[in-house]
């Protein structure tokens, strides 16, 4: 029996009361930092600052030194090292300077490896950059060198996104220039043969592409990127040791590291936090060959811009996050219980080979949303 007239315009009635009802519950259990995200992110482009591309140059990263090639060095990029967000500027020239260079540097206690960067440190100097700039990149390759290095970013459009262009012997600088179209979180690496040596070696880096206006403000940001490490010794090896191409064409690395080295965000470099406050992780998986699970144990991610992606929506309450190799995710949360929360790869075994980071938070206690029940118990290890 077909339904009446009557009967379809009802139910059309009840769908629309609860789509208006399920929209009205989403915006209700937004936060600030997602009513401002979804805000900043849907600007119409006609509110956009004019471009002023006759204006000086703006630097696309931090002026954090470089050491020279052929030394002993601190490889270990400082996640809280980013350039300031864009805000609400219009299109400018950009000047992104890129060195390589070839380092030793402390991989883990008792063990150092022969590193290639870019800029001295794993990952690289992260680029920030907004839609409509016109970015000059260029790549000089210290005389020291052993080894030709480029650069490939995955936010050019262009023939091996800028790796021809600037394919670089030791002593010779190459350069190139994009103009940023697309919003998001990209990576770049080093795309001379053969890739994955040279990204296993610490050539990888992001840049962020921020839409017009700018993300919305939070507490804190950090920059983390999560990398494999092959040597020509065993795991817990120590001394100086050098990498193996034969274990990176089989996949068997003997190391996973955040930001270049065991302990990078634990001991030595962690990320910090108040209770209250947000933050948002830019997060990188360089590979070459696995893909991470990211994961922080004892937050849910407020909101997740999968792949990297600007233009896409975010997801909400998030667990872990799947990143392949040579992909990036954003991820905001907001700190609400002091302690420790570990980062983590959730194919939770590479937590053995070095892969762990630290968020400390401080702060009061919340009882409300966490209390421990201690009396008459063992303390236990964090929750997976």
């Amino acid at each position: 029996m077909r339904p009446n007239r009557n009967d379809r315009i009802l139910r059309a009635a009840l769908v629309a009361v609860a789509v208006i009802a399920g929209v009205a519950w989403l915006k209700a259990g937004a936060t600030p930092v997602e009513t401002a995200g979804a805000a900043a992110l849907s600007a119409s482009p006609a509110a956009d600052a004019p471009a002023d591309y006759a204006a000086p140059p703006l630097s696309g990263t931090t002026a954090t030194p470089v050491p020279a090639a052929g030394t002993q060095v601190d490889i270990v990029r400082d996640p809280a090292d980013l350039p300031p967000p864009v805000g609400l500027r219009g299109p400018r020239r950009v000047t992104v300077n890129l060195h390589a260079e070839e380092v030793t540097g402390t991989l883990a206690n008792g063990a150092t490896f022969h590193y290639w960067t870019f800029n001295g440190r794993v990952p690289g100097p992260f680029v920030r950059v907004r839609v409509g700039d016109i970015v000059t990149v260029r790549l000089a390759n210290d005389a020291r060198n052993m080894m030709m290095h480029n650069v490939d970013m995955h936010a050019v459009l262009g023939p091996g996104g800028g790796g021809a262009a600037t394919q670089t012997g030791p002593g010779e600088t190459r350069s190139f220039t994009f103009k940023a179209t697309t919003p998001g979180l990209f990576i770049y690496h080093c795309a001379t043969m053969p890739h994955a040596e040279h990204i296993a070696n610490g050539m990888y880096g992001m840049i962020l592409v921020e839409p017009p206006g700018g993300l919305p403000k939070v507490d804190h940001e950090y920059y983390v990127m999560q990398g494999e490490i092959y040597t020509d010794k065993p795991y817990a090896t120590q001394g100086l040791l050098a990498d193996s191409y034969a274990k990176i064409v089989a996949e068997t690395p003997d190391y996973y590291v955040f930001n270049g080295a065991v302990g990078a965000l634990t001991d030595r470099k962690p990320l910090t936090s108040k209770v209250g406050d947000t933050v948002r992780i830019f997060f990188g998986d360089a590979g070459p060959n696995k893909a991470s699970a990211f994961h922080v144990i004892g937050e849910i991610m407020n909101r997740v811009y999968e792949d990297g992606s600007l233009l896409s929506p975010p997801l909400r309450g998030v667990q872990t996050v799947e990143v392949p190799p040579g992909s990036a995710a954003i991820v905001e949360m907001r700190t609400r219980v002091p302690g420790k929360y570990l980062l983590v790869d959730h194919a939770i075994a590479r937590v053995e080979r070095g892969l762990e980071g630290a968020l400390i938070v401080s702060g009061a206690a919340n009882d409300e949303l966490y209390k421990a029940e201690t009396t008459g118990r063992a303390a236990a290890m964090p929750g997976m």
